[in-house]
């Protein structure tokens, strides 16, 4: 049953209706071939743009919705719940745009920022490296100043870049000085027709197969000077108040495969018979179906909870980390679960809650591992 949603407006009640029908009419039918296939539905992400559900966290005036977070993760969880791929994939694009509507100048914003948000362009976020995942700061891909004096030229390798190949901006971190670990990276803005920029085969994973990952080579690729966004080495500041936002969407997106998982699993559990009943009678079926509920109404609260602090103004670094490590660990166990209710039929590629059990996994360790969020979590706490 899809979730029972308390709308904070008629609008974003229609905002809910309206992701539903779309991913209902527009994700559900050709999901099972787009993964199977490790086909990205490129115009799936349009039409979510010309909906308007691609930006909603962003002002109006630039082509965003101006919604809450409370509303956009909602909407995102109903992609989420047909799409983990898409889910993602709306998330990244999202965070992509992040660091220009909130550390751009304004000149940046208006020359820029609609064409990120308009909808009919996908964004990247180049955070990590193949040796720097969740040590950002430990990052060597470097941007020097351009001999011409034009801007920038970025070299070295992004590792984990979601939307490699099929984006058409890059939002790159790059080191600026060499002798300031934390305060020598900057960040960029990068087409991506770039010369210079070499997208590698995509990686082979065991989950999200509709949505291309890959490692990106920048080799003297120019940056004009006006792409620097915010200030020369605020890059890593950037770039971690970024994934906060970054966290909650990834909550979203497991909180919607969590809800399908469930709902799936309960579907199954009323139709299937043994012992002259439908397993679902059965105190043990039942109850960890009880346990799977549970858990998916805790993640989601959860999640809801931090976006309203958010949306409130208030610090929430600590809420997001808590956030993306119930709603992803929650998603991992359901899932597992959800497998466990079909029995030796959810072990096979016949029912999908296989492939939501291998989604799950990849949602505990992205955007910061849930060891990561822990660590980030413990450190608000040892706080005076």
């Amino acid at each position: 049953m899809p979730a029972d949603r308390t709308p904070p407006s008629p609008e974003a009640g229609a905002l809910f209706d309206l992701a539903r029908t779309i991913a209902a009419k527009e994700i559900e039918p050709r999901v099972v071939e787009d993964e199977a296939q490790a086909r990205f539905p490129r115009e799936v992400v349009t039409t979510l743009g010309e909906a308007g559900l691609l930006a909603l966290p962003y002002p109006e005036r630039y082509g965003g919705g101006g919604q809450s977070y409370e509303v956009y993760l909602q909407v995102l969880e109903e992609i989420g719940y047909r799409s983990a791929s898409l889910a993602v994939g709306v998330s990244v694009h999202s965070l992509s745009a992040y660091p220009l509507a909130e550390h751009g100048t304004e000149p940046q914003r208006d020359a820029l920022l609609s064409w990120l948000l308009g909808g009919r362009t996908l964004g990247a976020y180049c955070l990590s490296e193949p040796h720097a995942g969740s040590d950002p700061a430990a990052m060597t891909t470097a941007a020097r100043p351009d001999p011409s004096g034009a801007g920038w030229l970025l070299s070295g390798t992004k590792a984990w870049v979601t939307h490699g190949g099929i984006a058409d901006f890059y939002t790159v971190f790059a080191r600026t000085r060499a002798d300031d670990r934390t305060g020598g990276v900057s960040c960029f803005l990068v087409d991506a027709g770039t010369p210079g920029l070499r997208i590698q085969p995509p990686e082979r994973k065991m989950g999200l197969t509709a949505s291309p990952t890959t490692q990106i080579v920048f080799d003297d690729a120019p940056v004009p000077a006006e792409r620097l966004i915010g200030g020369e080495g605020d890059g890593l500041r950037i770039a971690l108040s970024a994934l906060d936002a970054g966290r909650l969407g990834i909550a979203a997106a497991a909180v919607g495969l969590a809800q399908r998982a469930l709902d799936d699993a309960v579907a199954y559990a009323k139709q299937r018979h043994t012992f002259g009943r439908a397993i679902i009678d059965h105190q043990g079926l039942g109850f960890l179906l009880a346990d799977m509920a549970a858990a998916v109404e805790s993640a989601r609260a959860t999640m809801l909870a931090a976006a309203r602090r958010r949306d409130a103004g208030l610090p929430a670094s600590r809420q997001c980390s808590i956030a993306k490590l119930v709603a992803t660990d929650a998603a991992m166990k359901v899932t597992e679960d959800a497998v466990q209710v079909f029995g030796g039929a959810g072990y096979t590629r016949d029912y999908p809650v296989e492939r939501y059990m291998r989604e799950a996994k990849v949602m505990q360790i992205f955007e910061g591992t849930n060891q990561i969020q822990r660590m980030v979590i413990a450190r608000h706490l040892a706080r005076p």
